[in-house]
């Protein structure tokens, strides 16, 4: 998998980020196992609960088409106009991966330039999933 070119997918769906509280913008782009890119922003609102994280808007909006299995996500995010070094996937977002993921899921975080690749069980080592209610 070319981590770069999802990264940059990534950024793209930054683009339509609606940020008009924080003005930080995330981007995702999460690809199933068939292949399929799903692209995810982050919506605000105005009462703050109802935000919806990049992450999340891609997993939802994959599930929403039938895609259950899923190898890899890129997260990119940070003030308009910048991106961050560094942007990690909240504990809700994790918990989210957690449901339709394993621990080899990988996770890119950084930027087109410079990122890092990482498990799934590496940012979330002790995740509950349906695996503890059978």
């Amino acid at each position: 998998m070319d981590y770069k070119s999802l990264v940059e997918e990534a950024v793209k769906a930054r683009e339509f980020a609606y940020t008009p509280y924080s003005h930080f913008r995330v981007g995702a782009a999460l690809v199933g196992k068939s292949g399929k890119i799903y692209h995810g922003c982050n919506v605000e609102n105005a009462a703050y609960t109802p935000t919806n994280c990049a992450e999340r808007t891609a997993f939802f909006k994959a599930v929403s088409e039938g895609e259950r299995e899923f190898s890899a996500i890129a997260i990119v995010g940070g003030k308009e106009g910048e991106l961050s070094p560094l942007v990690a996937p909240c504990g809700v977002c994790r918990q989210v991966m957690a449901e339709f993921c394993d621990g080899d899921f990988i996770i890119v975080l950084g930027t087109p330039e410079k990122y890092s690749v990482h498990k799934f069980s590496d940012l979330l080592p002790y995740s509950f999933s349906k695996k503890n209610l059978d």
